[in-house]
């Protein structure tokens, strides 16, 4: 055993075991390589990845190596979920050394921290133009001992390059006036949509070559912006298409519901099997937003599958949601999830010959497989198709394959599974909670038992994550798990719990979400804020780190700086505070030459500009919410994709903690909804008929109110 057996991150503890002397980052760890005079080696994964847990088979349970590293350096361990900060910045010095990253991470430090050299995956011995593991450390160990100056002068001018670079991200485009970027934000729109159309995959549906991964964020934009006078319709057939692609294709569970990290080729076929909370929250989130704006109920059926995944496989006995399951089981990627086709007619054998046709036609399942021998299941055919072929009604082939993979999941479950990383991580929590709270909402009249049942998975959840990660004073912890917080939060558990809050509150009306999901926006304008613009990833009284990171870009999760953004916004709307407003447009200030020019990398940038720059429809609901005339105008409100409007209500609205609703009141005590913009309201209606035109811009005039 060495130090990592007191830690609670699953990543750490499966090197607890390893003959390497690992640190966990911290004081005693850098002391450690201070008072020896060594370099640090770091080794930054996460327990869901297939080539970290590659690189401790060969090369951490190694005798050997860990005797070199032993004698010459102090090796630190990080979980990169944990410690995103630490991730950030020494992603960032790879990616400058080697021009590429990726994990495992591979760097080696002075004592003071500063990265001098590094990489990703090293084999233990040399192949595929890669040195041994061991090779590198006698290197680096060389280069230490023998030529210090160098090896500092190239730490301290990486460092410099690093601080200049995150200097430069809080820089706005020449200090441009907020009216002069509103002025540009159709050029930018216009822009972003001609580099979408440029790189749109035309056969395969995605964005750019293989691998290629699920761009929610670019989805959730193209279908915001396919409203309004100027909606481009090449955005939502894109948008369309990558849904329907992804939800055919093998990075799709097609038995379990969720998805896969991304696909291994340009088909959306083989997927890297790791099934990660982040992205089966925004993957459920968009498909949910995509039947709510085109009635597909195809699209209804993913959001749900992926919404039913995260509650069956991921929630946690305290109402959380855990990380991740992983790649692999029993050290082979994907050996839960690939079938032959033997096995296959095997279940089907059990059943009669009017299931086991269609599914066959359906999948495409042939005795040769479709990868590397074994099949992985994906949908060939409609259900259309397969009737046409079988001579079915496509509702009765629709019926037959949900019986068969209802079989085929049972016979699944009955094997190996996959480890599960039970950490619960407040950023990616407060995205499942946004997908569940959307869900709720919209389901509330189409599906009211399951509208319930998400909206109370979403609630457990956000209790339980604030009652176990919120400090004395307000601020988030990173992550919970056997009890303990640790890790400071940064800005994206922050501004994506603030998210999942503001979503939980209008699916709810429970005003302690709104209230606990501002406090989360103080605490960012507080701690977060750049003076000149812009957020930093890291508290103003974090961990001193050799720069301070600010990462602009989405990765596969949203930018902390764009949520942080979006979210301001939002208050902005239901509060009417122009500290608010003003913060997230000088964010915006940053990026808005930069975004349309590079957007599956600033989508979420691009969403906060267009909630910027649209008219914001401020929705306020007045009187006894058990009142049936109260459900209809409910019922109005959840009707359909309405990303350009908050919504709040409440049957005392002068008691409100929510601005919006000061003021309001029930017209003739009856159920009364106002529909506001910039708190300059129309005329206050009863009938669902008359909130259903002005929501839609039919009728009405604006007056001061």
């Amino acid at each position: 055993m060495n130090r990592l057996a007191g830690e609670t991150s699953p990543y750490l503890l499966q090197h607890a075991h390893n003959p390497v002397d690992w640190y966990p980052w911290g004081p005693d760890a850098l002391a450690a390589a201070r008072d020896g005079d060594k370099p640090i080696f770091l080794s930054i994964g996460y327990a869901a990845c297939h080539w970290c847990h590659v690189m401790e088979r060969e090369t951490f349970e190694d005798e050997a190596v860990a005797a070199d590293l032993r004698r010459d350096f102090v090796a630190i361990k990080v979980d990169r979920e944990e410690r995103p900060d630490l991730d950030q910045v020494y992603m960032s010095a790879v990616q400058a050394l080697t021009g590429g990253g990726g994990w495992p991470m591979s760097v080696f430090l002075t004592p003071a921290g500063r990265p001098f050299y590094g990489g990703t995956y090293f084999p233990p011995e040399p192949r595929h133009g890669l040195p041994a593991f061991r090779q590198v450390l006698a290197g680096v160990a060389a280069a230490w001992r023998d030529d210090r100056a160098a090896v500092e002068s190239s730490g301290q001018r990486l460092v410099e390059a690093l601080v200049d670079h995150q200097r430069l991200a809080g820089i706005s485009a020449a200090g441009a006036a907020w009216g002069s970027v509103a002025d540009r934000a159709v050029e930018a729109f216009a822009a972003a949509a001609s580099a979408l159309a440029t790189a749109f995959d035309e056969r395969r549906a995605g964005w750019g070559v293989a691998p290629k991964f699920p761009q929610s964020m670019t989805i959730e934009y193209l279908l915001r912006r396919s409203q309004g006078a100027d909606a481009d319709p090449r955005g939502l057939a894109m948008a369309r298409a990558t849904l329907d692609a992804m939800a055919a294709g093998g990075i799709h569970d097609q038995l379990g519901g969720g998805f896969h990290r991304y696909s291994t080729d340009a088909h959306w076929l083989v997927p890297h099997f790791e099934q990660m909370l982040y992205d089966n929250a925004q993957l459920a989130r968009v498909y949910l937003h995509a039947w709510q704006l085109t009635g597909a109920t195809a699209y209804f059926d993913v959001a749900t599958g992926a919404l039913d995944f995260m509650e069956r496989d991921l929630l946690r006995p305290d109402g959380t949601f855990a990380a991740s399951l992983d790649a692999d089981t029993q050290g082979v990627e994907g050996a839960t999830f690939t079938w032959s086709a033997a096995e296959v007619r095997a279940v089907l054998a059990d059943a009669d010959r009017e299931l086991g046709e269609p599914f066959v036609e359906a999948y495409g399942v042939t005795s040769s497989g479709n990868w590397e021998g074994s099949t992985i299941l994906s949908r060939v055919r409609s259900d259309q198709e397969v009737g046409a072929r079988l001579g079915l009604e496509p509702a009765e082939v629709t019926r037959l394959l949900a019986e068969t993979r209802t079989l085929l999941l049972a016979r699944r479950n009955q094997r190996p599974q996959p480890a599960r990383d039970d950490k619960a991580l407040a950023a990616w929590n407060g995205l499942a909670i946004a997908a569940f709270a959307d869900a709720a909402a919209a389901l509330e009249t189409h599906e009211p038992a399951l509208a319930t049942r998400y909206r109370a998975i979403a609630a457990r959840a956000a209790d339980a994550l604030l009652a176990g990660l919120r400090t004395v004073d307000g601020r988030l912890r990173r992550s919970w798990k056997d009890g303990r917080a640790t890790a400071d939060g940064v800005l994206e558990d922050h501004a994506d719990l603030a998210d999942g809050l503001l979503a939980l509150y209008e699916a709810t009306f429970d005003e302690r979400w709104f209230v606990e999901a501002r406090a989360l926006g103080e605490i960012i304008l507080d701690h977060f804020a750049d003076p000149d613009g812009g957020f930093f990833d890291t508290a103003d009284d974090a961990e001193t780190l050799v720069a301070r990171p600010r990462d602009l870009q989405d990765n596969a999760m949203p930018s902390g700086g764009a949520m942080a953004t979006t979210v301001l916004l939002r208050l902005a709307a239901l509060t009417g505070e122009t500290r608010y407003q003003a913060a997230a447009e000088r964010a915006l200030d940053a990026v808005i030459e930069v975004a349309p020019r590079h957007p599956t990398f600033f989508a979420q940038w691009l969403i906060a500009l267009d909630l910027a720059t649209m008219p914001i429809d401020e929705v306020a609901l007045i009187g006894d919410f058990a009142d049936p005339a109260m459900a209809q105008l409910r019922a109005v409100t959840r009707r359909g994709f309405r990303p350009h409007r908050v919504l709040a209500g409440s049957a005392e609205p002068d008691a409100s903690a929510v601005p919006l609703l000061q003021g309001r009141f029930a017209l003739d005590g009856r159920p009364t909804a106002f529909v506001c913009r910039a708190f300059a309201c129309r005329q206050p209606v009863h009938e669902p008929e008359a909130l259903e035109a002005q929501l839609t811009g039919v009728v009405g005039s604006w007056s001061a109110g």
